[in-house]
């Protein structure tokens, strides 16, 4: 029996919280602050309360723009007992970009400060001055306080959220394309938290360490949600520091943390000290750490990481088993599969030299699809197309390529506007990335394509480096030619070295400027004269005007000269 297309007995969130509501345990701490759970959850009914007290507005929409505040909880979970929905506003967009990402989700109030004003200062959102609520107001203490005392349990039953209900709007990252609103109801995020609680070893004597933007997934899902389902603390970090991570360790008594992108290569390039793995940590959770990173993470502060591959879609979800090979995905609990977009058929298991290059990646490489269905997506808000899109002929297509070997084993390739055609081989942009990140001092890596004079793309490559190091053409050459796994159509042809590559809010590298930018853009590119060097004329050197002049003649040359910009 089923109620609301969710099993009988899944809890909402807003239940989740009621039974929060005596608890003394430290729900929140931050700086010299904390709160109890029966702290937390007084507070957030009394803005439930305040919520409803507006006119006009069933149920509301919440645009939330704040950083990692103690009032970003006590409106999730006001949210979650009054039945309203929170739209994660994120605070790296600008302009008419941000004031779209309000109006698109129908936001009817928002939720912000100082900073968060200033963003929104003359832009048209929708959303009328007298339904912006500013927590650094000082009339807000007292606007809250009209509404304190009022229990939380009464708030659910007057208002009576069920699991069905929409409860957060998440814009996904936007490495591919402009970001879209993904659906999560209670049901769906307090099932999340349940799971996660119990995959992830979470007690109520952890402390949990909360430096991911709370406007994302990765800390709703994997952080705040299990914290609630046991009763242990979050702690807060304002934004995240690669300097602040240990201390912030050792201040709180962080057991656990979450991480995405290169946050992992950050904290490996500070300092290190003899006593680093003598601290609280015990584990951590993310997602896209480089597999040296993710080693020498553990072995320096004596802890074990845990990796997995997921969306904040939930169409898919890949995890490392025991026994999964380093540097793979893993393996998957539904029937997912690696498909070619093309055909519509499995790909075949990827093969390898001698060396461990992938031999096949122009049959093997396709896109990851479940065939069990949408899994756990509920679609995008207001966007019908793109929903379509995500679950053509009943699968849920994620968008990004993979490859399986023999054994079954997931391996990431790229997202699905990675791949190359090289010398008339197809390639895709993650197996090289995953070479490339290996050389020394470099944090994180984007390969892409940039066209080649007469047909197809060559390969262009934008290297991270961590704070403080160089780079040396001649000792990267020299690294490139020990990479026995190094297809000999995967070298780059350009390089662009960066103190920063261009990045979503959660650390997520995107490629649209750097493919946009390309070889002609710039002064820092520097492009591969021949396989090998010598004293006087290196592997790569920096592309001059005179060498640009020269591929753009090229180009012109064969018709092609309209692929590239400036």
């Amino acid at each position: 029996m089923t109620f609301d297309g969710y099993p009988e007995g899944t809890p909402s969130v807003a239940d989740l919280l009621v039974a929060r509501a005596v608890d003394d345990h430290t729900a929140i701490v931050v700086d010299d602050r904390a709160w109890t759970w029966a702290e937390t959850v007084a507070a957030a009914a009394a803005r439930a309360d305040l919520l409803r007290s507006l006119e006009g507005l069933e149920p509301p929409h919440i645009g939330v723009l704040l950083g990692n505040e103690p009032e970003y909880l006590f409106w999730l979970g006001a949210a979650a007992l009054a039945g309203a929905v929170v739209v994660g506003i994120n605070p790296t967009r600008r302009g008419e970009a941000l004031a779209g990402d309000v109006r698109r989700t129908d936001c009817r109030v928002l939720v912000t400060d100082a900073a968060g004003a200033e963003l929104l200062e003359g832009l048209d959102t929708g959303v009328p001055p007298d339904r912006v609520i500013r927590v650094d107001d000082p009339a807000y203490g007292s606007r809250v306080a009209a509404h304190a005392g009022v229990d939380a349990a009464s708030v659910v039953a007057r208002w009576g959220p069920r699991p069905a209900d929409l409860y957060l709007l998440l814009f996904t990252s936007g490495t591919t394309g402009a970001p879209k609103a993904v659906r999560c109801t209670q049901g769906r995020l307090a099932s999340i938290a349940l799971r996660s609680a119990e995959a992830y070893d979470y007690d109520r004597d952890d402390v949990a360490y909360c430096a991911m933007p709370l406007f994302h997934g990765n800390a709703l899902m994997v952080l705040w949600g299990p914290s609630l389902v046991v009763g242990a603390t979050v702690a807060l970090a304002r934004r995240f520091s690669a300097s602040g991570f240990l201390p912030d360790v050792r201040r709180y008594g962080v057991t656990t943390f979450t991480y995405v992108g290169k946050a992992l290569a950050y904290v490996l390039a500070t300092e290190p000290a003899p006593d680093d793995a003598d601290c609280s940590l015990r584990r951590g959770f993310g997602t896209e750490a480089s597999v040296a990173d993710h080693a020498a993470f553990q072995a320096r502060f004596g802890c074990v990481l845990t990796e997995g591959y997921g969306s904040s879609e939930g169409g898919v979800a890949i995890n490392r088993v025991p026994g999964t090979p380093t540097g793979s995905l893993g393996l998957p609990s539904d029937d997912v599969v690696v498909v070619g977009p093309a055909t519509g058929r499995e790909c075949p298991p990827a093969e390898f030299d001698a060396s461990g290059a992938l031999r096949n990646g122009h049959d093997a490489v396709g896109e990851i699809v479940n065939r069990s269905g949408s899994g756990r997506f509920e679609g995008y808000y207001n966007d019908p197309a793109a929903t379509a899109e995500r679950l053509r002929d009943g699968w849920y297509w994620t968008g990004d390529l993979a490859y399986r070997d023999a054994d079954g084993w997931f391996w990431f390739a790229g997202r699905g506007g990675d791949w190359l055609r090289v010398d008339s081989e197809n390639l895709t942009a993650g197996p090289i990335e995953r070479v490339l990140v290996r050389f020394p001092d470099v944090a994180a890596v984007a390969v892409y394509g940039v066209p080649d004079p007469r047909s197809g793309d060559q390969v262009m490559a934008a290297l991270e480096l961590l704070p403080g190091s160089g780079f040396d053409p001649e000792a990267f050459s020299t690294f490139l030619a020990a990479q026995g796994d190094l297809g000999t159509k995967w070298v780059p042809a350009f390089l662009r070295v960066t103190r920063a590559l261009p990045q979503t809010a959660n650390g997520k590298v995107t490629k649209s400027s750097l493919r946009t930018d390309g070889w002609w853009t710039g002064d820092d590119v520097l492009y591969r004269l021949r396989p090998g060097g010598s004293a006087t004329r290196p592997a790569y050197e920096l592309l001059g005007p005179d060498a640009v002049g020269a591929l753009r003649d090229e180009l012109a040359a064969h018709g092609r000269l309209g692929l590239v910009g400036g």
